[in-house]
């Protein structure tokens, strides 16, 4: 099959008087020019110059070839131009996976305003706390919270969010404060299950950085993120949640936060995405800015 460099070759070759020429203009040598002309005819099973000739002169098949080549490597000039142009533009079908809760509260007002600015451009979430790490290279952008086992995608941390165990008012007065972590073992524990990861391992560090790990026996448990942060806030037990979803409620003492001397592993909050900066479409670029400018202050605190 003929390709864009052997019709760049032939026109370089129409384009000069002798071979000779077209050997100079291409830097190389002339018996190099021959072979590989001869190679291309081959290839097509035609002759493109006439033979014997000191001029150049195409033969029939040879000036069509020169002709649809002409057509054709215009026809990528162009197609290569308008993509450097929509690299620049905000425009085309822009697709982010973002986990169920935080997509609610955070990513689907930001894209909604993202849409808004930016007319041309087409927008598709998708919300999950169960990613199909399978089919990531369908979404543009994945935000992620919690532990991370893949690593072939480009990760950019958005805000750093810790993880509180924390429990209402109401569960305190019943059941009291545990002190250190083996006492959770006896209180009445919720657990939320996501991202496959083992919900009832809660996995503590004390103030000198020794680790303190216990198995939770839930009492309720749920997929969903609201779910278990109403069943706390009405007295069913103790949480374990991430600090952008809770710090609301402890601030405004609907939940306490236990244990304040142990700390849980972070879970920062991430966009995932399989390409490169610098070969990143205008719509993607623009709208890891704005989470930047909008999430990075952490508006939950």
């Amino acid at each position: 099959m003929v390709t864009t460099e052997d019709l760049k070759f032939i026109v370089t070759i129409a384009e000069n008087r002798t071979l000779a020429e077209a050997a100079r203009a291409l830097n190389i040598t002339p018996p190099s020019v021959t072979l590989r002309l001869q190679h291309i005819e081959k290839k097509l099973a035609v002759k493109l110059i006439q033979r014997p000739s000191r001029i150049v002169t195409l033969t029939e098949e040879g000036q069509l070839l020169l002709n649809k080549g002409r057509l054709i490597l215009q026809g990528l000039d162009d197609l290569q131009e308008l993509i450097n142009e929509r690299k620049e533009q905000v425009c085309g079908k822009l697709r982010v996976l973002a986990p169920l809760g935080f997509g609610n509260d955070y990513i689907a007002p930001l894209l909604g305003e993202y849409k808004a600015m930016h007319p041309q451009l087409d927008v598709e979430l998708e919300l999950s706390d169960n990613p199909n790490w399978a089919k990531h290279h369908k979404w543009d952008i994945i935000i992620y919270i919690g532990e991370l086992n893949d690593s072939s995608l480009k990760m950019i941390t958005l805000a750093k969010n810790q993880r509180f165990i924390c429990a209402s008012p109401k569960y305190i007065e019943r059941k009291g404060i545990p002190q250190t972590p083996n006492e959770l073992i006896r209180h009445e524990c919720i657990a939320l299950r996501e991202n496959n990861e083992d919900v009832t391992l809660w996995q503590f560090t004390d103030e000198k950085g020794q680790p303190d790990i216990i198995r939770i026996t839930p009492t309720l448990a749920s997929n969903e993120g609201r779910v278990i942060k109403d069943w706390a806030i009405a007295g069913l037990g103790i949480i374990m949640r991430s600090e952008w979803d809770v710090q609301p409620q402890i601030n405004s003492g609907d939940l306490i936060r236990l244990l304040p001397t142990y700390s849980l592993p972070n879970a920062d909050i991430v966009a995932l995405l399989s390409s490169p900066s610098k070969e990143r479409s205008a719509r993607i670029s623009g709208f890891i800015s704005l989470l930047k400018d909008r999430i990075t202050p952490m508006p939950w605190k």
